[in-house]
């Protein structure tokens, strides 16, 4: 291992673990149980048990997912990929082109982006009565027109959600939870979801984001 296995088994208080956390995967990865990868590393179990399947909202404690353990290796740097949509930025230059009589070629080529991506953009967000290209109501109208994202499948179905929800409530386990719904509804797949889902929507609920 590239790092000293720590002696104390003190907690380690806002102290990120992260050797300790990419060396408990490797071994983990590699056949050793979860209580002795937890033993070696110098973890508590619990905490490697939190690192696998996230933990759900608890008093002051907030959800969390669980943790994509081992960071990839490092890779060659390569230039940044202009985002689909264009940003507050783009249209602060693309107005500022305007007013300096740039071609919308010129201006398209200056942002890396196509002649009929920067044409549509003024046509579509310049102010609709004195034809006038304003970057951030431009940008306001842009983001009013984007679609929202869909709520999740929990969100989405009322009666998955609510079983969830009870039985969250009497404090059962997403693994638990997850089994259950196959025992009770095994004829009806819309029903089942797996214990990442139901930690990742436990996540976005204890970051404020929506309810489960």
């Amino acid at each position: 291992m590239d790092f000293e296995i720590r002696v104390s088994r003190r907690p380690q208080g806002p102290r990120q673990l992260v050797q300790e956390r990419e060396a408990y995967f490797r071994l983990v990865d590699q056949g050793m149980g979860y209580a002795k990868a937890a033993q070696v590393i110098g973890i508590n179990v619990r905490t490697g048990k939190r690192w696998r399947n996230g933990r759900g909202a608890s008093g002051k404690n907030k959800a969390a997912p669980p943790v994509n353990a081992v960071v990839p290796p490092p890779v060659e740097a390569s230039p940044p990929v202009p985002s689909r949509y264009l940003g507050e930025t783009d249209r602060i230059h693309i107005a500022d082109g305007l007013r300096e009589r740039a071609t919308v070629r010129a201006i398209a080529a200056e942002l890396g982006r196509s002649p009929s991506t920067i044409s549509r953009e003024i046509h579509r967000n310049r102010h609709p009565t004195n034809g006038q290209y304003r970057p951030h109501a431009a940008q306001a109208r842009a983001v009013a027109r984007r679609p929202r994202p869909k709520p999740g499948k929990i969100g989405q179905n009322p009666e998955l959600r609510d079983f969830i929800q009870d039985h969250l409530t009497l404090r059962w386990s997403p693994e638990q939870i997850c089994h259950a719904l196959r025992r009770s509804f095994a004829d009806r797949p819309e029903m089942h979801v797996t214990h990442e889902t139901i930690y990742q929507a436990l996540y976005v609920q204890g970051r404020g984001d929506g309810a489960l």
